[in-house]
């Protein structure tokens, strides 16, 4: 499977970087164009991770670079830092940029992020006949790259020389016209357009080539700024090291281990890379331009290649008959030769193109979704259906069209419509390819059957949409449905229950059991006592006695009809009819005793509950009730025939107190009316208080004993009152709650 042909979701393997200064830097390229009287307008464009787990600084700003001027008349080994012919610092834009995904398709994990920073700058350089070499160095690398040493330690160098032939011609550089993926997947082979454009149209030619070194590790203060240092200032001269690649098993030309085949074509800059090991790795990618012949200049860029364990993401597939494997799918089409496919390839929102193809078909290509394709005739077709086609996110579905002779389904069906027999189904299919091999019958009534001509006995009355589908030797299936009446008469009319004796009045539920039998059916019920019925199991009470004769006939939505006359079904016995009045009509405490006057008719037994626990099987009996309270009374009476009849009735006996208030009183010990106390039926009294208020209306006497009494003094202490007159109070509450407030005068005479 090529890299092209899938989406990938990555599982990224990579060692942790730890917490280390500057250790970003993914890569670099410069390039220049030259605008007239010795003005070179350069630009360096530095990449660095922009994870914000990776850690590190940022871009310089300002990035101090380094102009040095070397090559024909003056050795670069003899120049120092302090022999730059110029030190321009350069900020760059307004902002960094991210860089998109090279895989649009692609769920890139966060830490391949890489950010790019372009620095443009504008230097004269008048006419030499040595080279300008413009630098600029950084370190570091990522401390996770598997094929260099010491990465975190190894800063780069991004340079472009300025030739004495280039000057003279003012010429302008080549430009990498796409910055590569940084994130490849193992296995995976990959073909990148590396290329470059050229304003001045001069012959260009690609080679693999080793990224420079620049810069270091050292980080004192007075190391930081020199060419060891994090941040050389400015930029040191040529000539430069390479970075040391981990020999023999990576070096420039085989940056991603001797297993794994890269290299770039020297003329389209197509760059071809096959990656067999996992882990990060540095390459260089040289462009050289040459004008009759002539090295004009060499633009070098380095950049970082994430190797990554790679899952599918997108997927072609389709609605199919049968799956072969590997992507390859069989659709079978019977009785027509035009085809619409139904596409079901994954995810839609990472799908931007559709591309069908069948050699012989019309037509033979489309772009649609969901192609529609119109086949020759009978026999098996080739396809293919690629998703986003030409792009990293491709993916391609092998399809296999067999287009076979017709087949129809079809079937007849005999019974009596009014009696309930099975139906006889008889099937009368047709294939032009053969023999039938399969029937599959569906009742629709929960029945199911793989017979060639079945015959089928419906549970109940409905119309039934009975459903036939056949399959011939090619797997081709058809299907049919015919509607299926079956709404005859049941053969026995049975009814429930079987045999009825009871009283008046008698309430009958009549449970019509007969089979099949639903509410389209019209039934018509002769219940014997002059009344009807429609229900299909109605319910009716006989209010005198008899015996009845019962009828019922039944008539089905196609007017089958059945019946049957049940002879003596109904027996009903005369009943009594249970009634009593008693006296008092509200009896209590004070009266206990009730009389209880039976006046039922037709009984000739009776049996009385008297609510109490107490019974009796007099006709009129008088009872005593113990307590006050509300009792339910029973009377069950008997009729000859055995019939019963009951009457409940609601009896109070009520809870009686009195208390009266006498007008006057003489204490003075002759022991004739010597104490002023209440008269009455006390018992039930609750909450019970009487006051004796002075003139004054001071309370001189209190009790909450009903039956206690004043005896003339204050509180039953000292001398007695003075005769007079004085107020009264009382208040208590009844047994059943209700309060009583009485007020009076205690007329003193001694």
């Amino acid at each position: 499977m090529n890299f092209i042909s899938k989406v990938f979701i990555i599982s990224f393997l990579l060692l942790a970087s730890g917490n280390l200064l500057a250790k970003h830097i993914v890569g670099g390229v410069m390039s220049y164009q030259c605008l007239g009287n010795n003005n070179y307008r350069f630009t360096l464009k530095v990449y660095r991770d922009c994870d914000p787990k990776a850690g590190g600084a940022g871009f310089d700003a300002p990035a101090t670079l380094g102009v040095y001027k070397c090559g024909n008349t003056i050795n670069c080994t003899s120049l120092t830092q302090k022999s730059a012919f110029k030190k321009p610092n350069i900020d760059f834009g307004d902002k960094a940029n991210i860089l998109p995904p090279v895989y649009p398709c692609l769920k890139v994990p966060p830490v391949v992020c890489v950010e790019e920073a372009i620095y443009e700058f504008t230097l004269n350089l008048p006419l030499s006949e040595n080279s300008y070499h413009v630098v600029y160095q950084r370190c570091c690398r990522n401390n996770t790259i598997t094929n260099i040493i010491d990465p975190q330690d190894s800063g780069a160098t991004y340079e472009i020389e300025l030739t004495p032939e280039a000057q003279k011609v003012c010429n302008n550089s080549p430009v990498f016209d796409n910055f590569p993926p940084t994130l490849i997947c193992i296995n995976e082979p990959l073909k990148f357009d590396h290329s470059a454009s050229d304003a001045d149209g001069d012959q260009l030619v690609y080679e693999l080539c080793a990224p420079l070194l620049g810069g270091g590790k050292a980080q004192g203060n007075n190391q930081v700024n020199g060419c060891n240092g994090v941040s050389p200032s400015p930029a040191c001269p040529p000539p430069f090291d390479f970075v040391n690649f981990q020999i023999p098993n990576f070096t420039y030309d085989k940056p991603l281990g001797a297993s794994s085949v890269i290299s770039i074509d020297p003329v389209t800059g197509q760059l071809t890379v096959n990656p067999k090991q996992l882990g990060q790795f540095v390459v260089g990618i040289c462009v050289t331009e040459y004008r009759n012949g002539v090295k004009l200049s060499t633009v070098r860029r380095d950049f970082q290649f994430n190797v990554a364990n790679c899952e599918p993401l997108v997927n072609a597939s389709l609605k199919n008959d049968k799956v072969l494997g590997n992507q390859q799918f069989v659709l079978n089409i019977c009785g027509e030769n035009t085809l619409k496919f139904k596409n079901e390839s994954t995810p839609s929102s990472n799908i931007f193109s559709y591309d069908w193809y069948f050699e012989g078909a019309s037509p033979q290509e489309s772009k649609e979704k969901d192609a529609t394709i119109t086949f020759p005739g009978y026999g098996t077709y080739k396809g293919t259906m690629i998703i986003n086609k030409g792009t990293t996110c491709a993916d391609t579905a092998t399809i296999y069209v067999n287009v076979f002779p017709d087949l129809k389904a079809d079937f007849s069906f005999d019974y009596d419509t009014c009696k309930a027999e099975p139906v006889k189904f008889v099937d009368k299919s047709y294939s032009e390819a053969g023999k039938i091999e399969n029937w599959y019958w569906d009742f629709q009534d929960g029945s199911l059957s793989s017979e060639t001509n079945p015959a089928h006995l419906f549970k109940d009355a409905g119309n039934y949409p009975v459903k036939l589908r056949v399959f011939d030797l090619n797997g081709c299936s058809d299907s049919i449905t015919k509607n299926v009446s079956y709404f005859p008469v049941p053969p026995v009319v049975v009814v429930k229950p079987s045999r009825f004796v009871g009283c008046i009045p008698a309430k009958i539920i009549f449970d019509n059991q007969s089979h099949p039998i639903d509410n389209t059916y019209n039934v018509e019920w002769d219940f014997g006592d002059g009344t009807t019925g429609k229900a299909i199991s109605p319910t009716h009470t006989y209010t005198e006695p008899g015996v009845y004769d019962v009828g019922i006939e039944i008539t089905s939505p196609i007017g089958c009809k059945t019946g049957s006359v049940f002879n003596k079904l109904i027996k009903i016995e005369p009943s009594p009819e249970a009634g009593f009045s008693y006296s008092p009509s509200e009896p209590s405490n004070i009266n206990p005793q009730v009389t209880f006057t039976d006046e039922s008719k037709l009984a000739t037994s009776w049996y009385w509950d008297f609510g109490d626990g107490r019974t009796t099987y007099i006709q009129n009996p008088i009872h005593t009730y113990q307590d006050t309270g509300v009792y339910t009374v029973t009377q069950i009476v008997k009729h000859p025939s055995g019939c019963l009849d009951t009457l409940i009735r609601i009896l109070d006996v009520k809870p009686v107190v009195t208390f009266f208030l006498p007008n006057a009183f003489s204490p003075n010990g002759d022991g004739l009316n010597d104490v002023y106390q209440g008269q009455g039926i006390f018992h039930g009294i609750v909450d019970f208080e009487m006051t004796v208020w002075n003139r004054w209306g001071a309370i001189i006497y209190t009790s909450n004993d009903p039956s206690a009494g004043w005896d003339g003094r204050v509180n039953h202490e000292g001398n007695f009152v003075q005769n007079g007159v004085y107020v009264v109070k009382v208040r208590y509450k009844e047994p059943r709650g209700k309060e009583i407030q009485l007020n009076g005068f205690a007329t003193v005479i001694k």
